[in-house]
């Protein structure tokens, strides 16, 4: 696994605080040589060495590291070396109801400065992913195609999959293929006659080939509540917790062990295959809230992660947790 490297070089790295901070925290707190906090952050040396002289410059190293983001920078370092992760971003706040909108607008920034031209990403939905749209800047990326990975609700409030899509392939001026069909149909017959026979065994053979694929994980119950979740009946809700599931991802109901559950529901999904999400070559997990944490942890166990952005309420659920 390899990190993303950021676009925009020194001028736009320096601007950011707390990937200052970050290069300050590995080089003086974990004593990382500058080559080592390079590869590790997927920036230049030379980038590196500007981010070191701007932190003494501004006060932040004095004795000790300027607190700022510092504790979201080493919670993100433990969960990298918990979960085996590339990188970990961690956005400050414990408050369910903020989650989706930190995380959200984290990621934004974070794709704008990753994404590259000519590739292929695959996306899917959810609140975290939608909040995204604020912070991200559009750069025309020649060549690249974005992949909508899942079905969507027939009546949608505030967001769609379709049209979370079609605007992140217009910030990156990104061809489009989109996912048209219901989340979930009426069978699997169903299901498997509309990607023989309406078009979509195109956007299949995509999402086995992703450079990036971005996907937000659902909780089930309460504040961290999916909006798959919403997108089923409450007898059916209960059936699949009642199986054990703890979260949806791509709308597939899955166990604390990341295990797709036994109930119709999963065969009737109209979302790419999980074990096809697991072979893209860099797969982002963007969800935050404490109560989503045990869902987090299912996914990453189920597709595996390089990057995950989630809130310090979430992260701290996952490094209390065992392994």
């Amino acid at each position: 696994m390899t990190r993303l490297r950021r676009d925009g070089g020194a001028a736009a790295a320096s601007d950011t605080g707390s990937l200052r901070l970050r290069a300050a925290w590995l080089y003086f707190a974990h004593g990382m040589t500058q080559r080592g906090i390079s590869e590790r952050l997927g920036i230049s040396r030379g980038t590196v060495i500007r981010l070191l002289a701007d932190a003494r410059a501004q006060g932040d190293v004095q004795i000790w590291i300027g607190r700022g983001d510092t504790e979201c920078i080493d919670l993100g370092l433990q969960l990298e070396a918990r979960f085996g992760l590339d990188e970990a971003i961690v956005t400050p706040g414990r408050q369910e109801d903020e989650a989706a909108r930190s995380v959200g607008l984290a990621l934004g920034r974070f794709l704008s400065e990753v994404i590259r031209e000519g590739q292929t990403i695959g996306v899917g939905w959810g609140r975290s992913l939608t909040a995204s749209l604020e912070s991200l800047r559009p750069v025309r990326r020649p060549g690249a195609k974005v992949v909508s990975l899942v079905g969507g609700a027939v009546q949608a409030r505030g967001s769609n999959p379709l049209e979370y899509s079609w605007r992140v392939a217009s910030a990156f001026g990104a061809d489009c293929y989109l996912f048209v069909a219901p989340a979930y149909v009426d069978s699997a017959s169903t299901r498997k006659r509309l990607i023989e026979n309406c078009g979509l065994e195109a956007l299949f053979g995509l999402a086995r080939t992703l450079d990036v694929a971005v996907v937000g994980v659902g909780g089930i119950g309460g504040p961290g509540s999916s909006q798959a979740a919403s997108m089923v009946t409450p007898e059916e809700l209960a059936q699949v917790v009642a199986l054990g599931a703890v979260g949806d991802l791509l709308c597939t109901f899955l166990d604390a062990r990341g295990r797709t559950v036994a109930h119709p529901l999963n065969r009737r999904v109209m979302s790419v295959p999980l074990d096809d999400l697991a072979k893209a070559e860099h797969l982002v997990i963007a969800s935050g809230g404490a109560s989503r944490a045990v869902a987090i942890r299912a996914a990453i166990g189920r597709v595996g992660c390089n990057t995950l952005i989630t809130d310090e309420g979430a992260a701290l659920e996952l490094l209390a947790g065992g392994d």
